[in-house]
This record gives structure tokens, C-alpha cells and sequence, in this order.
């Protein structure tokens, strides 16, 4: 039993379950040898079988109880403990080529911590680890359905999303209030979106956040009421009707929008 109390500030959910961190560790068992860095260690309950797995391994951890506990417990990580703020970490300089992300995930961080992972989908070749059961399933949901949102539209067309297995509040000290699940996302082979990137996540998100009106009306804060392309068959559906293909073609529209009204303003102003 842990000596370290968990923080509700940091949102601590202490895995105690030893089969079930083995089975998380597993998640990672093609990438042997490779580097993998554990968000959030916690206890260490998954580290010790990560480090058991043969895993070039460090972790990243902002609770100094955690880290102090880690030292003393897991001397094999020595001069791998990062006392950073993941969301805050410069990748980039620490991992130049290809490495993983693994963690029990605090929840109310995890979105977050899945978009930084897709700043650097370039070298993050394998995420997996434990999230909230409401959210891997939105993560994992297949493009038009009612599931889908903003997390599965910006993530998966650069990785393939699954849904592992449920985890029950039994599993963790103190039990969180909710079914807790397992995802692996593993980086497919788009490098190109197809479309300007930071339009279609504009896009998405303004879709999703009127997700019960159709497109002609969730988007007229980007489009206004009148433009071109409006009879479209995509402005009559909602956001979670739409393919991944859908979004990308809305944004083609959108772009062509823009660039024809900005064009017009440009030549009002020249008048």
C-alpha cells in the first residue's frame, strides 16, 4: 500500500491494480527497447513493468511526493525522472527521433494531453494508456456517428484509435466516480491532410461546438449567412454526420469562402 496520499488538485487516482497496469504495459509490447516516456507515474505501479518490459524508459512527473517516492523506490530510473509539466515539455530537444507515450492519464487533462501528442505526431509513433471511459470512446468513435467529436476528427487522420478495455473504479485509490478505459492510438502512414491544417481544426471545432445544428447554421460564425457553396449537400447535415473526407472538403469550401471574401474587401478598399 502506497505511503503517498493522492492529491485531488492533481487529479490522483493511484492505480493499484497490478494485472491491469501489466496488461497496459503490454499495450506498448511491439516497441521494445525503444524510448517511452511515462506521464505521471504516480507510485509507479505501471513503471515497474515497463522497466521490467525492457523499455528505454523515463518518466515525467510534477508531484513532488511522487518523484521523491520513485527516487527511493526505482533507483533503475535514475536520472530519469523529469520533474516537468508534460504539457509544458519541450519533445522536440529531448526526443529527435521516434519514441512513445504511455501514462494513467489524469482525467481532467487528458484531451489535452492527446492534442500535445499530435503536435508531435512526426515522432510519437505509439500512445497508449488509461483515460476516462467517456472520453476513449469519443477518441476511438468511428467518423459519422453520434459518438464522434472534436478529439476523433482532429486525431485520426494521422492515427488509428482503439478501444482496449473498460477498468473499473476498484482499480484505483481513491475510486474516481467513473468507468476508467484503456486506448492505444499508433501513427498511420498520412503525412499530408489534404487541406490547410489550421482551417480544418477551426473547422471541426466550430462544427462540434454547435454539434446540434446543421452545418449551415454551426458554421455561420466562420461563413456568415450568405457565400458560395451553401447548397452543398455537407450544410444540411451536422457535425457528426460528417466523414473525415467530409471535414476536409468543408474546409476546401471554407478556405475558397474566405479567399473570395477577403479578395472582394481588398478591391472595396483599392475603390
Amino acid at each position: 500500500m502506497t505511503t503517498i496520499r493522492p492529491k485531488k488538485a492533481l487529479g490522483q487516482h493511484f492505480l493499484i491494480d497490478d494485472s491491469i497496469a501489466a496488461r497496459i504495459a503490454d499495450t506498448l509490447a511491439d516497441y521494445r527497447g525503444r524510448p517511452v516516456l511515462e506521464v505521471g507515474p504516480g507510485t509507479g505501479v505501471l513503471t515497474r513493468h515497463l522497466l521490467a518490459a525492457g523499455h528505454d524508459l523515463s518518466v515525467v512527473e510534477i508531484d513532488p511526493a511522487s518523484i521523491s517516492f520513485l527516487r527511493t523506490h526505482y533507483p533503475a530510473l535514475e536520472g530519469r525522472i523529469l520533474d516537468e509539466d508534460f504539457l509544458q515539455m519541450d519533445l522536440r530537444t529531448r526526443y529527435p527521433s521516434d519514441f512513445m507515450v504511455i501514462g494513467n492519464y489524469p482525467y481532467y487533462i487528458s484531451s489535452q494531453i492527446f492534442f500535445k501528442v499530435l503536435e508531435e505526431r512526426d515522432r510519437v509513433v505509439c500512445c497508449s494508456g488509461m483515460i476516462q471511459k467517456e472520453v476513449a470512446e469519443r477518441l476511438a468513435a468511428r467518423p459519422a456517428t453520434r459518438t464522434a467529436g472534436i478529439l476523433s476528427a482532429l486525431i485520426q487522420p494521422w492515427y488509428d484509435v482503439e478501444y482496449l478495455f473498460t477498468v473499473p473504479p476498484s482499480a484505483f485509490n481513491p475510486p474516481p466516480k467513473v468507468q476508467s478505459a484503456v486506448v492505444r492510438l499508433t501513427r498511420n502512414d498520412r503525412q499530408e491532410l489534404g487541406c490547410d491544417e489550421r482551417l480544418y481544426k477551426t473547422v471541426v471545432k466550430t462544427a462540434f461546438n454547435r454539434r446540434r445544428k446543421t452545418l449551415r447554421n454551426a458554421l455561420e460564425p466562420l461563413l456568415g449567412r450568405t457565400f458560395e457553396g451553401r447548397d452543398d449537400r455537407l450544410f444540411s447535415l451536422r457535425a457528426e454526420q460528417l466523414t473525415l473526407d467530409d471535414f476536409i472538403h468543408l474546409t476546401h469550401l471554407t478556405e475558397a469562402h474566405l479567399q473570395r471574401t477577403q479578395a472582394a474587401a481588398e478591391a472595396d478598399a483599392n475603390d
